[in-house]
């Protein structure tokens, strides 16, 4: 296992283990993952050059925000895939997006039926989708709606399988 997939898989397991407990990633985890990233990318000791782990870091970064931006994620699940990018450069942080994304779907789709909320959850992500109705956004995100979970897990595991290559 190189250095890479163990932080990978360390930071992995600590913020899904916060996120659950605290429903946040803490800075100190994402910030202190993303300087490790850059500091042994200048190092020439990480799986990708200084030029790949800045560009990984923002494409991490660009993938998620617009996400936050209209409040389906938090800025910390930005962060985490950020400093996810500074470690495995830009082909893999986009694996890792595209997998967390149809990891997450599974979890939401999980989440909606533990819940007893899977035809209003389906009914209203419709309504979005097709209506782009911001009204449906609102509720959706409402927290009466318990439509909420947290997210790192499912970016976690996708940076896990793209660090494998699986």
């Amino acid at each position: 296992m190189t250095l890479t997939a163990v932080l990978i898989v360390g930071a992995g397991v600590a913020a899904t283990i916060v996120d659950i407990r605290q429903r946040r990633v803490p800075n100190v985890l994402t910030m202190g993952l993303a300087s490790v990233g850059l500091l042994l990318a200048m190092a020439g000791m990480g799986s990708v050059t200084l030029g790949g782990a800045l560009g990984g870091l923002a494409l991490g970064l660009a993938l998620l925000l617009p996400a936050h931006v209209f409040g389906a994620l938090g800025a910390g699940d930005v962060k985490l895939l950020a400093a996810f990018g500074a470690l495995l450069g830009p082909g893999d942080v986009f694996d890792a997006f595209l997998r967390a994304a149809i990891l997450g779907g599974v979890m939401a789709l999980a989440v909606a039926v533990w819940r007893g909320r899977l035809r209003e959850t389906l009914y209203g992500t419709a309504m979005l989708v097709t209506t782009r109705n911001r009204t449906m956004a609102a509720a959706i995100e409402h927290p009466a709606a318990n439509n909420r979970f947290p997210y790192a897990p499912a970016i976690a595991l996708g940076a896990t399988l793209a660090a494998f290559g699986v």
